[in-house]
């Protein structure tokens, strides 16, 4: 009879993946996704904004489907992916969350150099936003 407090443990252990699985994080919350993807959403900014830096596309692109991978094997399936990609609250965090960062480091909307001079900096420290950018 000493074993009998597996039972109940084994009943648990049994219904713990699927209570798991269901609680997944949302994407945003899981480091891992959501900073590279900033990254590559800060480069298609700066790129946009400046004319003489451009984004690396082909890495951009192969970072995009790098972090696909990534969370289809963290459990997520494209659908949640898509969903929270096409988000607008999602897309409306992102931009504030870029915007603050912008700000911090004192770029302009109204100051096009600005934007080039904070992705050079970028460019110059490697940083995963300036892996994803080149002069033209």
């Amino acid at each position: 009879m000493k074993l009998a407090w597996i039972v109940p443990l084994m009943a648990a252990a049994a219904f713990a993946g699927p209570l798991t699985a269901a609680a997944k994080p949302s994407l945003r919350d899981v480091p891992e996704i959501e900073n590279p993807l900033f990254a590559v959403a800060m480069a298609k900014e700066v790129a946009d904004h400046c004319d003489s830096l451009g984004a690396r596309f082909l890495k951009g692109v192969g970072e995009l489907r790098r972090l696909r991978a990534r969370a289809n094997r963290l459990g997520y399936a494209d659908s949640e992916i898509r969903a929270y990609i096409e988000s607008d609250v999602e897309k409306a965090r992102m931009r504030a969350k870029g915007e603050r960062l912008l700000a911090a480091r004192g770029v302009s909307y109204g100051n096009q150099e600005t934007f080039c001079a904070f992705g050079r900096a970028e460019i110059k420290k490697n940083s995963a936003i300036g892996a994803l950018l080149r002069a033209k």
